[in-house]
């Protein structure tokens, strides 16, 4: 495959893992295809994205951002300057860029880029969950094309002079690679006992934490935990499940191991679970469709106008998920859910099979295709095969 020049993308989005791993996935499914590329990631100072992009050989350009709030706050006076400082920096270091196109993968972060880029590329913006969030409409407003996880989504986008495309939410295909034997011996599990993978994203959620060690003892006489607690910069899970992992009978802290992130190995990680316990982040969800992996989800309350909730409800409704609100998630709750769940291996497989049905595997490649559309639209001189 020839090229006249390296293809010229702009990635804009971040905040949190939800924003950062779909424009991860695109990219390794562009380099994949030994696409010549030019890539260029503009995001905040202090989020997620910049290390993110750094440990993907992605150039990271940090701008100024702002959240926009549905509510009355004092943060809002400082960001609503912050805001379009961040327009006018994006608008300069796209100009000296000049991208073929620009995919965003939402949060505020990606706000300033898109409406800077509304005039110089094609705009692709993808939403990952079953509602359309405040940034997602607002980048509407300079979009070519909005990508979307779920069906029921598109009526959500009525009044949009674009195109609409449900694409389903890509997930690293690295993921597939996953070996379960791996996953196992990496933390020194038992193969013969089931495994529950606790997560609450990437910063880790303290009220999934709480109820987990509320019942760890019980927890463990049934299976092994995984429990990723979030970094120590977000919370102080870490330390204390370590102070109670000492607590327990030697016989039961080999069953328990506490990370406060997990990266390259989760794909091991995600082989070897039984169960998975958690936040419904729109990228959680879809790996677990994409993995066909049994899960009870806790979502968080009030997110971006009750979107876990949406994203929960979806997985549930495929008869892959439990879904336990917080409210209702005592830790008897749970100990009994997952107790029951993981003794029971034909449940856990017809959960599994309800899962996979939610899946979209060909979401990343259905991106990187249009993303060639529309760099090719926007009649640049970058070539290549969108194939």
């Amino acid at each position: 495959m020839a090229s006249a020049r390296p293809l010229r993308l702009v990635i804009a989005g971040g905040g949190t893992g939800g924003h950062v791993n779909p424009a991860l996935a695109v990219v390794e499914e562009l380099r994949s295809r030994e696409i010549p590329l030019e890539l260029l990631w503009i995001g905040s100072h202090c989020d997620v994205e910049g290390p993110a992009a750094n440990r993907a050989g992605i150039p990271f350009r940090a701008i100024q951002t702002g959240k926009l709030r549905r509510y009355v706050s004092l943060k809002t006076i400082p960001d609503s300057i912050r805001f379009p400082i961040g327009i006018a920096q994006a608008w300069r270091i796209l100009r000296q860029f000049r991208p073929d196109v620009i995919f965003s993968t939402g949060g505020f972060v990606s706000v300033p880029t898109v409406l800077a880029g509304s005039r110089m590329a094609p705009i692709l913006t993808h939403e990952q969950t079953a509602i359309l969030g405040l940034a997602t409409r607002i980048n509407l407003r300079a979009a070519d094309v909005l990508a979307v996880t779920f069906p029921d989504s598109v009526r959500l986008a009525r009044g949009f002079s674009g195109r609409t495309e449900v694409t389903g939410n890509p997930v690293r295909p690295s993921l597939l690679a996953g070996d379960a034997g791996r996953g196992f011996s990496r933390f020194g599990f038992d193969p013969g006992l089931p495994l529950v993978y606790v997560t609450g994203g990437a910063r880790g959620a303290s009220p999934i934490n709480q109820r987990v060690a509320a019942i760890l003892p019980e927890l463990l006489k049934q299976c092994q935990v995984l429990h990723q607690t979030g970094p120590t910069s977000a919370n102080d899970d870490a330390r204390r499940m370590r102070e109670l992992r000492t607590s327990l009978p030697d016989s039961l802290q080999s069953r328990y191991h506490i990370v406060e992130m997990v990266r390259d190995e989760l794909a091991d990680v995600y082989a070897a679970a039984s169960l998975v316990l958690g936040r419904a982040g729109a990228g959680t969800v879809a790996e677990l469709a994409l993995l066909g992996k049994p899960a009870v989800l806790i979502p968080l309350p009030g997110s971006g106008g009750g979107e876990q909730q949406a994203n929960a409800a979806a997985l549930a409704s495929a008869g892959g998920a439990i879904v336990i609100s917080q409210e209702d998630a005592s830790p008897e709750r749970l100990l009994r859910e997952i107790t029951a769940l993981v003794t029971d291996q034909e449940r856990l497989a017809t959960m599994s099979a309800g899962a996979r049905t939610l899946a979209r595997p060909d979401a990343t490649r259905r991106l990187a295709d249009l993303l060639f559309e529309l760099a090719h639209s926007g009649q640049g001189p970058a070539t290549g095969n969108a194939a």
